[in-house]
């Protein structure tokens, strides 16, 4: 491992506790594309775990999600693990593969983790090298192989309940900020089928309780430029005057807070984690609510699964509001917004959970349909 270490030593964030161990939960009900699988339960096991981080952590979002969930298996006792922090640019992108390399073939970690659209092609490269390592990515669903489980998120159906509440709030004058031209935004990271799946939902809620709406949509083009990500947003608010902002970003989307903070004119969104915890005190001021992915608690809930002896090593599993997957925070400022917006997203998490609503997705859809409600409902 000196290669390794040489390599990583100033992104390594190394955690280490005593083993212990904790009860297991009972297993969700997921969506799947197999039979989940049988073993004999690990209950007990403290699993040795690696986290790689293809970007950094600080995001207050998407890979901090990811790491509070194992903080939390670790301070259970559940886990040790070790969090590798890769980088996000295009330099840090091209040794990605060789991180991956060196910990699969190091033989120490009983799980690796990785995670997002960014990493499929280079863990199918590693894992078919490693077919004994088993993996866990997040958020992807590109490749199915026996020694990996793939995680999804129904972003859409979280999108769907935040779009309900923006569409409806928009319309609320009365309300602080919130004006008469009935539009709001979505700052996006990439211009693809995850990140669309929000979309989708955002705009579909946001029609279901508004139909004039109309959604000013743009992508920063990556996930690490808040300064981007601002300036987008401060031309949506400024030139086609949207009053709430949802940024779908990671840290490019804090960018679209500091907009609607420093313009004094709109409210955000944020996404993944509940960011009104997370941002600093001017900018959660104007946080509103959060849709949540909640990454962290879809890695407890693959060790709770091992535990109790499911095992889901060569499957997808997609977790919903069920499941605890996704969901949107319903407390602190979100209490402050008129009841009636409040009694309408309530009403769509009611709808969504029992299946009175279904919400399209984005992810394998290849008729254009996202692509042309969003067209249509351009400002």
């Amino acid at each position: 491992m000196k290669k390794f270490i040489s390599l990583a030593l100033a992104s390594v964030m190394v955690v280490v506790m005593a083993a212990g161990c904790s009860s297991s939960k009972e297993p969700a009900e997921t969506n799947k594309t197999e039979t989940e699988g049988e073993g004999e339960g690990t209950e007990g096991k403290v699993y040795n775990v690696c986290n790689l981080v293809n970007g950094n952590l600080g995001d207050k979002s998407f890979f901090d999600s990811a790491e509070s969930g194992l903080q939390e298996l670790q301070d259970a006792g559940r886990i040790t693990h070790t969090t590798i922090e890769m980088g996000g640019s295009t330099e840090d992108q091209a040794k990605w593969q060789s991180y991956l390399e060196e910990v699969s073939a190091s033989g120490e970690y009983d799980v690796i983790i990785c995670g997002t659209y960014q990493m499929p092609d280079y863990l199918k490269n590693v894992a078919e090298m490693y077919p004994d390592q088993k993996y866990i990515i997040y958020d992807d669903t590109t490749y199915q192989m026996d020694n990996v489980v793939n995680l999804s998120y129904k972003q859409n159906d979280l999108g769907y309940l935040v779009g309900v509440f923006a569409g409806s709030l928009t319309t609320d004058t009365s309300f602080a900020n919130i004006n008469e031209d009935n539009v709001i935004g979505f700052v996006g990271g990439v211009d693809s089928p995850v990140i669309n799946d929000f979309l989708y939902g955002y705009i579909l809620g946001a029609q279901s309780v508004n139909p004039d709406v109309k959604v000013d949509t743009r992508y920063v083009g990556n996930y690490i430029d808040p300064a981007k990500g601002k300036e987008l947003a401060e031309s949506m608010i400024n030139d086609n005057k949207c009053d709430i902002v949802w940024g779908v970003a990671g840290n490019s989307g804090n960018g679209a807070a500091e907009a609607a903070q420093e313009t004094g004119k709109a409210y955000f969104i944020g996404v993944d984690s509940d960011q009104e915890q997370t941002l600093s005190t001017e900018l959660a001021a104007i946080t509103l609510t959060s849709g949540l992915k909640n990454v962290g608690q879809s890695l407890v809930w693959v060790f709770d699964e091992l535990d109790a002896g499911n095992e889901y090593w060569g499957q997808h599993v997609t977790l919903g509001i069920n499941e605890g997957g996704v969901g949107i925070v319903t407390d602190k400022n979100f209490t402050t917004t008129p009841q009636a917006v409040q009694d309408a997203v309530n009403k769509a998490i009611e709808e969504v959970s029992s299946g009175a609503v279904t919400v399209p997705s984005a992810i394998g859809d290849e008729s254009g349909a996202v692509e042309q409600l969003r067209e249509s409902v351009k400002p």
